[in-house]
């Protein structure tokens, strides 16, 4: 069993999901492991209060990247109030394997970055109403 579980990881290094660059992001992140030298740097397109777009780029070991990759699956399309309040446990049963604590800064990576990039979007970013000035100025057109 641990092999497949091996190779689901190595899949996910190999092959990343969400892997790329958003053209307009509502928040973007970049998060390092300085023991290591994981990097990776989380992009979020925010609309309606939902995580509609996301995307990474990094680099570094199997575990930190396939751990953004899986974390990009569950986060894409989940209410931002919802991604916020994803765990280090949460994302530990995506992994589905036993991490050491030398490697639990690696798995933990994306998450980190993921949640330093929800606390750096625009308040507006949640709001599902278009706000007043907005309104007004597309009133003009």
């Amino acid at each position: 069993m641990d092999d497949l579980y091996r190779d689901y990881i190595l899949e996910h290094y190999r092959r990343p999901h969400h892997f790329g660059v958003l053209d307009a992001p509502t928040a973007t992140y970049e998060g390092a492991n300085p023991l290591c030298g994981d990097r990776i740097t989380m992009q979020l397109g925010i609309r309606d209060g939902v995580v509609a777009e996301i995307a990474f780029t990094g680099r570094g070991c199997a575990i930190s990247q396939a751990s953004a990759s899986l974390l990009t699956d569950e986060i894409m399309g989940m209410p931002v109030e919802k991604a916020e309040a994803f765990r280090a446990d949460d994302l530990l049963d995506l992994l589905g394997i036993d991490i050491s604590p030398a490697r639990l800064k690696c798995a933990m990576l994306s998450l980190e970055t993921l949640e330093h990039a929800l606390a750096e979007k625009p308040d507006s970013a949640t709001a599902t109403e278009i706000p007043a000035a907005t309104q007004a100025e597309a009133t003009k057109l």
